[in-house]
Order: C-alpha cells, then sequence, then structure tokens
C-alpha cells in the first residue's frame, strides 16, 4: 500500500491510462479524484467499481483548460477530503493534421487542455501543497513526443514539448516546499487516442518497427510508474522525464 493516506487527484482518468492510474492509485491506498469532462458515465463507473473495493473515490467534472472548473476542481477535493498530496496530469487530446492546415481553433484547443491545463492544474496543486506546508508530487503524462519530432502532430508535440520545460522549471521552483515534479513519457499504449494507429495494418506494423520491444504497453505499465513517482520510493526524483515506451525514443521515427 504504497499510497495509503494520499489525497490524489487524476485528471482525465475515466479511460486510458488516466483509468489505469486511478485504479492502481486506489489499490495502492490512495484517496482519488477522477476528473473528467462530459458525460460521466465512464467517470461513475469507475468510481463505483473503486468503491466496491473498498477505495474513497469521487468522479468530479472539470474541463482542465478551464481556469474556473479547475479551481472548483480543487476546492472540491479539498472540501471533501482535508488536503491534496498528489496531482496527475493526465488529460490530453490530438488531432493529426499536416502543420499548413492547421485550424487556429484546434491548435488553441489542443494547447488549452495539454499544455495550459497541466499549467493550471499544477499551480492550483502547488499552491495547495505549499499552504499544506508538507510537500507534495505533481507528474505530468507527457509523451515521448516531448523529444522526438511527430508528423502531422504539430500541436500535439508543441504542446508536449512545452509540458517538458514547464515541469523541469517548476521543479526546480517548487523543491524548496518539498514539491517533486515529474514527467512520464509513454510511447505507444493501448488507448482510444492509438485506436485509430491499431486498425492500419500497415502503419502499425511501421510503429512496431519504431519500437525495440515490439509491442505497444499497456496503460497498467505506465500507471506503475505513476505509483513509484507518487510514493516514498521515488523522494529524490524531481525534474526527470521517465520514459515508458519499449525504447522508441532510442531509435527516433515519425509514428
Amino acid at each position: 500500500m504504497m499510497l495509503a493516506g494520499k489525497v490524489c487527484i487524476v485528471t482525465g482518468a475515466a479511460t486510458g491510462i488516466g483509468r489505469a492510474i486511478a485504479t492502481r492509485f486506489a489499490g495502492e491506498g490512495a484517496t482519488v479524484v477522477i476528473d473528467y469532462v462530459g458525460k460521466s458515465d465512464e467517470a461513475d463507473r469507475l468510481a463505483a467499481s473503486l468503491s466496491a473495493t473498498g477505495a474513497t473515490v469521487a468522479a468530479l467534472a472539470a474541463d482542465v483548460g478551464d481556469a474556473a472548473q479547475v479551481g472548483a476542481l480543487f476546492d472540491e477535493t479539498v472540501k471533501r477530503f482535508g488536503r491534496l498530496d498528489v496531482l496527475v496530469n493526465n488529460a490530453g487530446i490530438e488531432k493529426k493534421t499536416p502543420f499548413v492546415d492547421i485550424p487556429l481553433e484546434d491548435w488553441s484547443k489542443i494547447l488549452a487542455v495539454n499544455l495550459t491545463g497541466t499549467f493550471l492544474c499544477a499551480q492550483r496543486a502547488a499552491k495547495q501543497m505549499i499552504a499544506q506546508g508538507s510537500g507534495g508530487r505533481i507528474i505530468n503524462i507527457s509523451s515521448v513526443h516531448e523529444n522526438i519530432p511527430m508528423t502531422l502532430n504539430a500541436s500535439y508535440s508543441a504542446s508536449k514539448g512545452g509540458i517538458r520545460m514547464l515541469m523541469r522549471t517548476i521543479a526546480v521552483e517548487l523543491a524548496p516546499h518539498g514539491i517533486l515534479v515529474n514527467n512520464i513519457a509513454p510511447g505507444a499504449v493501448f488507448t482510444p487516442i492509438d485506436a485509430e494507429v491499431e486498425s492500419n495494418k500497415e502503419e502499425f506494423a511501421e510503429l512496431l518497427a519504431e519500437i525495440p520491444l515490439h509491442r505497444m504497453a499497456k496503460p497498467e505499465e505506465v500507471a506503475a510508474m505513476a505509483a513509484f513517482l507518487a510514493s516514498d520510493q521515488a523522494s529524490y526524483s524531481t525534474g526527470s522525464t521517465f520514459f515508458v515506451d519499449g525504447g522508441m525514443s532510442q531509435k527516433g521515427g515519425s509514428l
């Protein structure tokens, strides 16, 4: 029970990697707030399932790109559970488009969710953790594309590159407060965001050829890294990106 007594917010936690992280955290004894946007069905089912195991869980709606909704998410979390120990910035979107054809609306939306959302949540978490005076953890789910260019995905890659420098900068600023900040950079993971690639046999084969382990990751493998970084076992790690990519970042490529 690595996270017993910890209160954690996981953004975008209704599906995919976020769902796996919320599930792992609950299994490690944490109180988990499942942030979601849109319909509540998936988040409510996950909350009910985890609660049935004896975990303390709440599903709260908030668009992370909206400052007012982020504020309400954190206020409600602290109101219900008294504190915040761990934030996982997982919420993210992408839309593949040739660079010259990217509409400003799409660029703005992707940056709002992926980068501004990470900023807003991290800032709010840091303020709460500083006020508590007992440190904390901020974990951003970045991507191998914080480093590796991804053609047809300039907006997404730019947002992830921004998260890389945001993490490195605030890790230094927040270290005196005992707040550790790190990124997890997944490669290809079996989640809805990669469904299009999986459905195209040729493209999928090209993707696997870029991964030395020659397979996609399971969301649970990313969740395991998140649990480690949220735990006391990672008490001397801050300002770093932890790659969970099967070696993909060592080969490069464009997918």
